[in-house]
């Protein structure tokens, strides 16, 4: 079968979040302890400002063309398109009503307690897009059928 482009857009924006959700959980959000209290409100105000121009687009691309998946759902690959759209669900919720609620309380200043539950609780995001990576990506190889004859080394 032929991958649809937008099927390939989706991966493509699904795995550019995995890998930049990893490396927020592990360098960006612990390295947030380690700027000064007098610089952390510019600090604070100045991440939000810029990550919203990176993750936006691609979010807003993952989650419009996940809705193009919906009909793939009575497929082969319909328990991986349900599970997909529970974990991206799962990811705006918890991006919505629990990382940004405490980014919010960031931009009054460091709280080291703060930025700790910022870290531990991003884990949820950071196993859901994985979880999400991966089922699109069996999607994918699912639903791709080489043709022509096979490549020889």
């Amino acid at each position: 079968m032929f991958i649809p482009f937008w099927l390939l857009l989706h991966f493509a924006a699904t795995a550019f979040m995995t890998g930049l959700i990893w490396f927020v959980q592990v360098v960006h959000y612990p390295l947030m302890a380690a700027v000064g209290p007098e610089q952390f409100r510019d600090y604070s105000r100045w991440h939000q400002s810029l990550t919203s121009w990176v993750v936006g687009p691609a979010m807003l691309v993952e989650v419009s063309t996940l809705a193009l998946l919906l009909p793939l759902v009575d497929s082969t690959v319909g328990v991986e398109i349900q599970l997909s759209l529970l974990l991206l669900v799962a990811i705006w919720l918890s991006t919505a009503f629990w990382q940004v609620p405490i980014h919010r309380a960031l931009l009054e200043g460091q709280d080291k307690a703060q930025v700790r539950q910022l870290v531990q609780s991003n884990w949820c995001r950071t196993i859901a897009w994985t979880g999400r990576c991966l089922l699109i990506g069996k999607v994918c190889l699912t639903l791709w059928t080489p043709t022509g004859p096979i490549p020889t080394l």
